[in-house]
């Protein structure tokens, strides 16, 4: 039922697009031949283009965010219908109203003069993926496990990924400083915010923390995963594609920490958890020390032999 509702909710995100044609057809004969469609952040109009080129890039927007989104949705979707699908949902039907918003200020102000105020759609769209995140990293997290004896921990950082993140926080700030609106720089801030908190991810890692009743998995003190032991069912090493991509990674009942190109795939009876580490054979020593196994062997087909290892 759920996933039923989840996927109408898709097919309703898609109203957005006639919604937009539909607000251009009621007034076009209205509409100057020559519209202003970019505004400053003052709200004062700097670009104008002709009333159907108008058109087309007011649908254009809304028909690529929803190629975007679509696909992604129905691949969740597919996979489990849980808070972070209804929260990414609603992220997508924020985004598709702040576009339909967007258009329709735009028809305002070239038929009546009405001021574009864009403050509110400003912040809306920074503060969604501010939740979005929120939701995200709270979920999946498994019960805490039972304080036992801590047999080892490792940490598997991305202080490279850290450097990549300094300019990427440095625009906003810039723009918030530049723009004397609050509204940009409550935006530009809560940008900043995002993007700040993921670099200090990447610069301190994930810590794994193997203990007598399972393993965990913490950044900043935060407790991201709990494995239990008696969940484990086997482990092994891998290489990790970046098209799986890096930092916490996973949909559903399937989560990665990852910011390299190796990981220990774990399988579990509530789900699927990769470790990404820079040395494979020293986690899977460390399982051992978990559950009590003591060997290794070579998984059937590797051209390696001693790079990939499982166990189960």
């Amino acid at each position: 039922m759920n996933r039923r509702l989840f996927q109408l909710g898709i097919l309703a995100l898609w109203l957005a697009l006639p919604l937009v044609g539909f607000e251009y057809w009621l007034v076009w004969d209205d509409l100057p031949a020559r519209m202003a469609t970019h505004f400053n952040a003052a709200g004062q109009a700097n670009g104008w283009m002709s009333r159907a080129v108008a058109l087309e890039f007011g649908l254009g927007g809304m028909a690529f965010l929803l190629v975007v989104f679509t696909p992604i949705l129905w691949l969740i979707s597919r996979r489990a219908v849980d808070k972070f699908a209804w929260a990414f949902l609603g992220f997508c039907f924020v985004v598709a109203g702040f576009v339909a918003a967007g258009n329709h200020q735009v028809i305002a102000y070239n038929l009546q003069g009405t001021p574009v105020r864009p403050e509110g759609l400003l912040i809306i769209v920074p503060a969604a993926i501010v939740v979005l995140t929120v939701v995200y990293i709270g979920m999946k997290r498994g019960e805490p496990l039972v304080s036992s004896e801590v047999l080892a921990e490792e940490t598997h950082n991305g202080r490279g990924w850290a450097v990549l993140f300094v300019p990427a926080i440095v625009g906003p700030l810039i723009a918030a400083s530049l723009i004397p609106m609050l509204a940009v720089r409550i935006s530009m801030a809560l940008v900043a915010v995002v993007l700040f908190g993921a670099m200090a991810m990447a610069w301190s890692g994930f810590r794994y923390r193997f203990l007598r009743h399972g393993v965990e998995v913490r950044t900043l003190g935060y407790r991201l995963r709990s494995i239990p032991r008696q969940q484990i069912v086997s482990y092994a090493a891998e290489a990790w594609s970046p098209w799986g991509g890096y930092g916490i990674r996973g949909v559903g009942d399937t989560r990665a920490f990852v910011w390299g190109n190796k990981v220990v795939h774990i399988k579990t009876t509530n789900g699927e958890v990769y470790l990404g580490t820079n040395d494979p054979r020293s986690i899977l020593e460390n399982l051992d020390l978990v559950t009590g196994q003591h060997q290794a062997d070579p998984i059937p087909g590797s051209a390696t032999g001693t790079s990939e290892l499982t166990r189960s």
